[in-house]
């Protein structure tokens, strides 16, 4: 048995001088001193010894456990201290070299987009409005000429909250406050941006919640002309003076007449490409002389003034001013994505 415990002795400390890493350390521990290691077992066994050699084997075999516990704890803060010199030789710093500069911020496309919007609609007179965007059924669709069960209603995929109030699908409530509020005051030139939210999934071209920006325009002898002259300019600040500007007729609810506003392909200049699906047309916004109705509801007589109202997505815009091809790339905060714009 005694020969047992110098040999123990000697293969431990043997193995712990060598040892490079904690990892060996731990192992050695397990070994030597786990609830199945050399002394463990040692400790089992003495009940085979004569009683007379006990007390000294159990002195011997607890002193053995302590050294060896000793020169573990040691070996190991030897093995960190070197560790650590290590590290900070590799990793020290020389104060000489100039800092390094911390990335900066940048505006997102759509605030970009939305700033230029504003810009251009702000140099001509207006003013921006913002409503809520949790809206009653009347705002959102009686006050603007879709009764209830009318069919146009599909055009939206509305979502209904408990109460019977929904998530506004459109900015074009705005126009009815701001009517109702100032009635029969005007001129109204207003723009109302804001989000919207529809029962959409999300992929590359649509998604349950985005960016609209209205307009309004009510006074005396406003004309659908006003309207062509109006969007036709904001059309040209956009997207460059080069483009064309057509309108087409179209149908929306609250303005009679309705078009539709395409500006000429910023790819293929109008020849026909894979973005305007062959037509040479980009589709921007929506657009009309406001229905006699809406006026009537807002408090103005429709013998005595006229207006126009236009809307437009956020989204669409910079997708179709960037040349971006998926939606989700606004929602994503991918830095790949958004440094392309640090210079605007």
């Amino acid at each position: 048995m005694l020969e047992r415990i110098t040999q123990i002795r000697e293969e431990a400390l043997k193995a712990l001088e060598e040892a490079v890493d904690q990892e060996t350390i731990e192992s050695i521990r397990v070994k030597f001193l786990g609830k199945k290691g050399e002394l463990t077992a040692l400790l089992r066994s003495m009940g085979e010894l004569p009683a007379e050699e006990r007390p000294k084997v159990g002195q011997m075999v607890n002193s053995l456990r302590v050294k060896l516990e000793e020169t573990m704890t040691q070996k190991s803060d030897q093995l960190a201290s070197v560790g650590l010199a290590l590290q900070l030789s590799r990793e020290q710093v020389d104060v000489t070299l100039p800092g390094r500069r911390p990335k900066l911020g940048t505006y997102h496309p759509l605030s970009i987009v939305l700033r230029d919007i504003q810009e251009i609609f702000l140099g001509m007179g207006y003013e921006v409005a913002e409503g809520p965007e949790i809206e009653s059924d009347y705002y959102n669709f009686e006050a603007l000429n879709i009764p209830k069960e009318h069919p146009a209603r599909d055009m939206w995929d509305t979502l209904y909250t408990a109460d019977g109030n929904l998530s506004r699908t459109h900015t074009s409530p705005v126009q009815i406050r701001v009517m109702e509020r100032l009635a029969p005051q005007v001129p109204i030139k207003i723009i109302a941006p804001g989000r919207v939210y529809r029962r959409d999934a999300l992929d590359a071209s649509h998604s349950p919640v985005f960016n609209q920006v209205e307009g309004l325009v009510v006074d005396r002898g406003v004309t659908f002309a006003d309207l062509k002259g109006t969007l036709t300019l904001f059309a040209h600040k956009v997207f460059g003076e080069d483009r064309e500007v057509r309108f087409r007729p179209s149908f929306f609810p609250f303005t009679e007449p309705s078009a539709e506003v395409d500006v000429s392909c910023i790819v293929c200049n109008g020849e026909g490409c894979r973005l305007c699906s062959q037509t040479g047309w980009l589709e921007v916004l929506g657009a009309g002389s406001v229905h006699p109705k809406v006026l009537l509801i807002s408090g103005y007589d429709p013998e005595e003034f006229s207006g126009f109202a236009f809307g437009m997505g956020l989204e669409r815009i910079a997708l179709l001013k960037y040349g971006i091809d998926d939606i989700r790339y606004f929602y994503e905060n991918n830095w790949s994505f958004l440094k392309q714009f640090k210079a605007q």
